[in-house]
């Protein structure tokens, strides 16, 4: 886990202002980025000075100077890369029956040879987390990709025949790049709390700053000063494995997910475990038993899950380590994590994720597994139901199958009435009705200046995809609306503090196998990811198993907005919306209406976190 940067021009100046200028250019860049490397650094110019690289390293696989970067392989090829290749080993030695040799043990190395070997399709080659890039000083190329789900992030700028890219935007902003805000990516933020752009996802809450999708790769030919970008996989929507029986279908998950397992265990390092007591981290810790977990804890709240995290932690003997987390921790380190994030966030569930990262560097533990994913991929969450039950109204099997009598017996509150038939008869009547209820909601938003709204709603954007089927919303939250953001999360915090985090339910395979599962397999009998819990059944407490009161991470927002500082922190940050004619000037004397985390009225949060964009 590091911090990549570069900067390539198609018709530099050469002389030698523009080799020290293209230097300080990426010794800034660089700087701006070492809390993600703080093991080291390297820069790299080429003799022609119009390709730049930079690197800060995060030292977790091979240990020595033989992994420091960029790293220059057969003499023609020079490579940064952010993240791990948890198939490096047989992929080098694959490599190697083809006659490639390597100096070091990284993967970092094994990934340029790929990329010789396979050229553009490496990528598909790989089983990582990994943002890189790699300059082709033969044919003056600079090839680099995301991975499939987006765990590790890669910017651009490219304007007036140079392409700059970093890890972080503000690296982008050290080598002087503009910081303008997206005003219309802010307005829909502010209204229904999107902190991205389902139908242009390459848009980011800056103008002209732009982020490379997951699973895409990009092409930027020096020569022609040309970019192209296109993607390297998708789930197929039409594979759906309906005859698989339930004993097959546990077996094959449970080999899949130990497999995905046993490869993000690969470091030179100790590893950890970050721990919330539901049952997605639960599960990978009863797979790996680390020694060392992780936990958040919100003494007297309702919701704190200490207790479920408590009997994980002795179950499994291990050494577990809290961080109590409270409305001082938003006072002292909001401006921190804004830093950090750099864009909006909805709640603030990300501050405890914040503390529980800094916690593992505190204890020294580098490398976290963690369970996140798993509620895109297998409907952990309680708004799936209505999905599920839609796709069983429409194939006319929802009241005889059971499954509302199950749910509402567990204590499920979701309803199934008239507008949810409509739905599931007509998606794509529902869908645009969707759309226009959440544009409709906008324009009544009292807040929003007239101004504002005016200029930002005539483009603003409510994709709401018809979905036909469970998984047709479970591909929508994972590959194109929701996930990304949470792993965007995960990422700042943790690079926050020089920390990697491995999320085994990412498994492309895994995740592949999953989608090709009928529905049932993720709801069944009034219960969210049925496979999950049929398989860890046996592993875990029935506490931790059968729980259906784990609605999601959720700290005590509604408390922590009740604070004088923090209500005078919202306050400064609605004057700073007033100043940028976003809100009305009668929203000063409006009395704060503090909400839980995820609360869809929560905007006073918003407010906090979007007068960010524009800090200086």
């Amino acid at each position: 886990m590091c911090g990549i940067a570069g900067i390539i021009q198609s018709s530099p100046e050469r002389n030698d202002d523009n080799k020290l200028l293209l230097k300080k250019s990426i010794q800034q860049m660089t700087d701006a980025l070492a809390h993600r490397g703080p093991d080291g650094e390297g820069h790299w110019i080429n003799e022609k000075a119009n390709a730049a690289l930079g690197h800060r390293r995060l030292s977790i696989i091979d240990l020595s100077d033989a992994g420091s970067q960029p790293m220059h392989y057969l003499n023609r090829y020079t490579i940064i890369h952010n993240g791990e290749i948890y198939n490096y080993i047989e992929l080098r030695e694959e490599l190697q029956k083809n006659g490639y040799s390597f100096h070091s043990k990284t993967d970092t190395e094994v990934i340029a040879a790929a990329y010789d070997y396979w050229q553009d399709e490496c990528v598909e080659h790989f089983d990582g987390m990994f943002s890189f890039a790699i300059w082709d000083s033969e044919d003056e190329v600079l090839f680099a990709a995301r991975d499939r789900f987006g765990e590790k992030p890669f910017f651009y700028h490219y304007q007036d025949s140079i392409f700059t890219f970093a890890s972080e935007m503000k690296g982008l902003w050290a080598a002087g790049i503009e910081r303008t805000s997206n005003l219309k990516l802010l307005f829909n933020f502010i209204t229904i709390g999107y902190t991205d752009n389902p139908d242009k996802p390459e848009e980011t809450f800056y103008e002209n700053i732009f982020k490379l999708p997951p699973a895409h790769r990009l092409n930027f030919y020096a020569h022609q000063n040309e970019l192209s970008i296109d993607q390297y996989w998708e789930v197929d929507a039409e594979i759906i494995n309906d005859k698989i029986s339930d004993k097959d279908a546990v077996e094959q998950f449970n080999y899949l997910l130990q497999a995905s397992v046993k490869k993000r265990l690969r470091s030179d390092v100790a590893i950890g475990s970050s721990l919330s007591g539901g049952l997605d981290s639960s599960s990978i810790v009863s797979l790996i038993n680390p020694l060392t977990s992780f936990t958040a804890v919100f003494p007297g709240f309702e919701r704190d899950e200490f207790k479920y995290a408590k009997l994980i932690a002795e179950k499994f003997n291990l050494q577990q380590y809290t961080t109590e987390v409270n409305e001082s921790d938003i006072v002292n380190d909001f401006e921190k994590l804004c830093y950090h994030q750099e864009e909006p966030f909805g709640s603030a569930s990300i501050m405890a994720q914040y503390k529980v990262y800094g916690l593992a560097k505190q204890h020294n533990i580098k490398v976290l597994l963690d369970g996140q994913g798993a509620d895109e991929i297998l409907a952990g969450y309680p708004k799936y139901y209505k999905w599920y039950w839609q796709e069983l109204f429409r194939k006319l099997k929802l009241f005889r199958s059971g499954e509302l009598k199950a749910a509402h017996q567990l204590g499920i509150n979701e309803k199934f009435g008239f507008k949810n038939a409509i739905a599931a008869w007509f998606p794509d009547f529902a869908s645009i009705v969707l759309e226009r209820q959440y544009l409709l909601n906008a324009l009544r938003q009292p807040d929003l200046s007239k101004e504002f709204v005016q200029l930002q709603s005539k483009e603003a954007y409510y994709t709401t995809p018809a979905h036909y089927n469970l998984n047709g919303v479970l591909r929508f939250n994972t590959f194109t609306h929701g996930l990304e953001e949470l792993l965007r999360y995960a990422d700042r915090n943790s690079m926050a503090h020089g920390r990697e985090v491995r999320l085994p339910f990412l498994s492309h395979e895994l995740v592949e196998f999953l989608f090709a599962l009928p529905s049932k397999f993720k709801i069944r009998k009034g219960r969210t990811k049925w496979l999950l819990r049929e398989s860890m059944k046996e592993k875990l407490p029935a506490e931790i198993v059968w729980r259906t009161d784990k609605v999601g991470f959720e700290p005590p927002q509604k408390k922590w907005m009740q604070h004088s500082v923090v209500q005078q922190m919202i306050q400064d940050a609605k004057a700073k919306l007033v100043e940028q004619r976003i809100l009305k000037p009668e929203v000063l004397n409006k009395k704060i209406q503090p909400h839980d985390a995820h609360a869809a009225e929560s905007f006073d949060w918003r407010y906090l976190s979007a007068a960010s964009l524009f800090n200086k």
